[in-house]
């Protein structure tokens, strides 16, 4: 092809001659620009599944935190034994006059065989002592985790190998095990026998026993992952140009963990909620008079062949939550992961 003699003597002009007609992309195409927030953000938009499991997830921990106002629109609370004070409510055997648990309009979820509490505000302050127990024990065992994980990958040698045996005996155990087994030693040291145990000190004390034994399983993953970081390029050219330990680890390896730790994270709340609710259930951790969830069910599950209703809202708003929570996670994995197809 020859070009024409004005386009030989003036090569800006076959230039604009050429790209005449061709329109400049104002924006870049497709995801380019975007950060990967941005464009997980947009993946998790899209996905119906995650944002229904969402709006429930953010129900719950709303009603979880406002749930002494709830209780004082309401006109009640959770430790007054109502079915002792009006006679109407409960029978001679102590179970709710009034079909399907005693529900009516004074008490919408109906009342507690025995004691006559409403289980409502139960439920409510149950969610919300469950959840307090759950979350805090969640961002301790991410916090524990990162820190372990990441000294021991990055450290390496003898330091990883300690570590490393250390996440292998704990590992090796079944954790409800170890929270039965060692919260009653603790607070056998804490508090005497013969005195009552503060609420407080049982939360704490619950905390710190599954904080204590449940960091192990994200320590060996972000280990893992950081030994593959460590040899990357963009961390041995840190390394060579001066770059202290602690910032490689805050500016290098860090930014590229999110992912694995917000997946984690996500998938072990409901497990501890679920763990929590069961040592309840066997009289380890709250018990009553305390709102739990695990309380309920345990109180449930002994009067559940003459009055179901009791043991059906606390069941039922768990399964809720649990399932609601691990799509949740499932869907984060996906939205961060756009490798990940379902």
């Amino acid at each position: 092809m020859t070009l024409p003699t004005s386009a030989v003597n003036n090569p800006l002009e076959a230039v604009a001659a050429n790209s005449a007609g061709k329109p400049e992309s104002s924006a870049p195409k497709g995801g380019a620009g975007r950060s990967p927030g941005r464009l997980a953000w947009l993946r998790f938009r899209r996905d119906l599944t995650g944002m229904i499991s969402g709006y429930v997830v953010v129900f719950f921990f709303v009603v979880a935190l406002c749930a002494p106002l709830i209780a004082k629109l309401y006109g009640k609370n959770p430790y007054d034994t109502y079915g002792q004070d009006d006679p109407g409510l409960l029978d001679e055997f102590s179970f709710p006059i009034l079909p399907n648990g005693g529900i009516s309009g004074d008490y919408w979820f109906g009342v507690e065989p025995g004691l006559g509490r409403d289980v409502f505000t139960f439920l409510l302050y149950g969610i919300r002592n469950s959840l307090l127990i759950a979350t805090v024990t969640t961002l301790l065992v991410t916090a524990l985790g990162i820190v372990i994980g990441i000294t021991a990958g990055y450290l390496g040698g003898r330091t990883d190998y300690l570590i490393g045996r250390v996440i292998d005996i704990l590992l090796a155990f079944p954790s409800t095990l170890f929270f039965i087994a060692f919260w009653p030693v603790m607070l056998s040291i804490l508090v005497s026998p013969e005195e009552n145990t503060p609420v407080w000190l049982t939360v704490v004390s619950l905390i710190s026993v599954m904080t204590a034994f449940g960091w192990a399983s994200i320590a060996r993953l972000l280990r893992g992952e950081v030994l593959a970081l460590r040899e990357r390029e963009f961390v041995e050219a840190a390394r060579v140009t001066g770059a202290s330990p602690v910032r490689i680890i805050f500016k290098e390896l860090l930014p590229n963990l999110w992912t694995p730790i917000l997946i984690q994270a996500t998938l072990a709340l409901p497990m501890y909620v679920t763990a929590e609710a069961g040592l309840a259930f066997l009289g380890v951790g709250l018990s009553s008079p305390t709102p739990d969830w695990g309380v309920m069910i345990q109180r449930g599950s002994d009067v559940y062949q003459n009055d179901i209703t009791f043991m059906l809202f606390p069941g039922v708003s768990m399964v809720i939550f649990v399932i609601a929570f691990n799509l949740l996670g499932d869907s984060v994995r996906d939205a961060l992961d756009p490798k990940t197809k379902r």
